[in-house]
């Protein structure tokens, strides 16, 4: 039995049958296995809630004309493998991974179903596609770009005195070793010492912040693992117990008590997911079918958590803010 994880099935989904080119035959309801990363629903309710409205979009009602079976891994390694393996040998029209882990997991399942990553960042890099815009073979999605240079650039424009970055890393994500060196690399002329922040597992995170220095100079940033984003509120508290400023790639970390965010809403990217299932059940094929990138993003500052931090925030930065939590 897969250990701490739920699995529910629904009558209800997506569908289209992978590489064959025509739409599914008529009157065949469409089946769609989707993994998602966290425990259960309750975790993963405004991700559903997203998609299941960028499916009503384009006419397609869960319990209706679609079925959706969902798998909920606990972020386990074990359970994404075995539950991919078990998506891709039901003979289902479509797979779904939510997020980077759950893609590279039904990736390796099957190569003939057609599968589509939801909020994957570095799809390229990580060996989902090999082009953004000629993706190939049995896979396509929607990318959820990192910007963590421009993260950084952010939170150090708006906090001068900040001088190093500890950058919160999930060492159970396959490339979560080489994610700092990147960062490394890629801030080298903002003038910050980079250091990871290992996490090692759900149990990890309060051992993990206990050892950050607590000096007026520090700042906690995070590569967009899921992980984090299901734990974003113990995140911002801990930070804040700490006194971190934070910034993060999702608002939502924000709106739970973290300093500050710059990134694309996540939510729309689930709902606009819904287009890339219609494609397939219209007979889209999967190779004809771009990674989509976003286009649109948001600077989210929490003056509360500012105020509590005691710190003051640039005039510039707070100009150029989208939305205040206060």
């Amino acid at each position: 039995m897969l250990r701490r994880a739920f699995l529910s099935s629904a009558a209800a989904g997506l569908g289209a049958n992978a590489l064959i080119p025509a739409a599914l035959a008529q009157g065949h309801i469409p089946r769609i296995g989707l993994l998602w990363h966290a425990a259960g629903p309750e975790q993963e309710a405004l991700y559903m809630d997203a998609l299941r409205q960028g499916l009503t979009d384009y006419g397609h009602i869960e319990g209706k004309n679609i079925i959706v079976e969902h798998r909920f891994p606990a972020e386990l390694p074990e359970n994404f493998r075995d539950m991919a393996a078990d998506l891709a040998s039901k003979n289902m029209d479509i797979l779904i991974g939510a997020g980077l882990n759950s893609a590279l997991a039904l990736q390796k399942a099957t190569t003939k179903t057609p599968i589509i990553f939801i909020a994957a960042f570095d799809p390229v890099g990580r060996g989902l596609v090999s082009s953004i815009s000629h993706p190939e073979k049995n896979i396509t999605g929607l990318e959820f770009p990192d910007l963590i240079e421009k993260r950084l650039e952010f939170i150090r424009e708006a906090i001068p005195s900040i001088l190093r970055a500890k950058i919160m890393i999930n060492t159970e994500t396959v490339g979560a070793d080489q994610y700092v060196e990147r960062v490394k690399f890629e801030t080298r002329d903002l003038g910050l010492n980079i250091e990871p922040l290992e996490i090692h597992g759900v149990a990890n995170f309060e051992a993990a912040f206990a050892g950050v220095q607590q000096d007026g100079h520090t700042c906690i940033a995070a590569n967009p693992d899921p992980l984090f984003v299901v734990q974003r509120r113990r995140i911002a508290t801990l930070a804040l117990q700490q006194r971190l400023p934070s910034i993060f790639h999702n608002e939502l970390y924000v709106k739970d008590g973290a300093l500050m965010s710059y990134g694309t809403s996540i939510p729309d990217i689930f709902r606009r997911a819904g287009s890339y299932i219609d494609r397939l059940i219209k007979g889209v094929k999967v190779r004809d079918i771009p990674v989509e990138q976003p286009s649109i993003y948001r600077v989210v500052i929490n003056l509360r958590t500012r105020d509590q931090l005691n710190i003051k925030i640039s005039d510039s930065v707070l100009a150029r803010a989208d939305e205040y939590v206060d």
